[in-house]
């Protein structure tokens, strides 16, 4: 019974799995959105996935730690997401604060995000009445 439960959690975690296109559209990974506002808007589950769209002449996508992310240091990363294309996706494995920037001085115009990430909570199994009660009884 127990590992049907956690089973069914699983899935419930993997069906629920969202794409998010960072700054609201294809295109969004720029200067001119508030991706703060958008992130906070925002509901990041794990195994989620983020859509970074950009122009690839001039932005990238560096996950970095929180001091990188505040201070728009873009050496030392942690993850280059960056694949040259202008289309980028990121899978949310975990929960926790993701941290993102653009380099070469885009940072500092904006182009940064943190990503607060939590777990699915599946939903509570429904009571079952159980054989011979009476709600009369109580």
């Amino acid at each position: 019974m127990l590992l049907m439960m956690i089973m069914t959690a699983m899935i419930w975690n993997m069906a629920k799995a969202e794409e998010h296109f960072v700054g609201g559209g294809r295109q969004g990974w720029n200067p001119s959105n508030n991706l703060t506002k958008w992130s906070l808007n925002e509901h990041f589950h794990v195994n989620d996935w983020l859509f970074f769209g950009y122009d690839k002449l001039y932005f990238n996508v560096l996950e970095v730690n929180k001091t990188s992310y505040e201070n728009c240091i873009d050496t030392g990363f942690i993850k280059n997401i960056t694949r040259g294309g202008g289309r980028d996706v990121f899978l949310l494995t975990e929960a926790k604060t993701y941290y993102f920037i653009s380099g070469g001085g885009f940072c500092q115009r904006g182009v940064k995000v943190a990503i607060d990430v939590n777990e699915h909570v599946a939903p509570a199994p429904q009571p079952t009445p159980h054989k011979g009660s009476n709600a009369s009884n109580i």
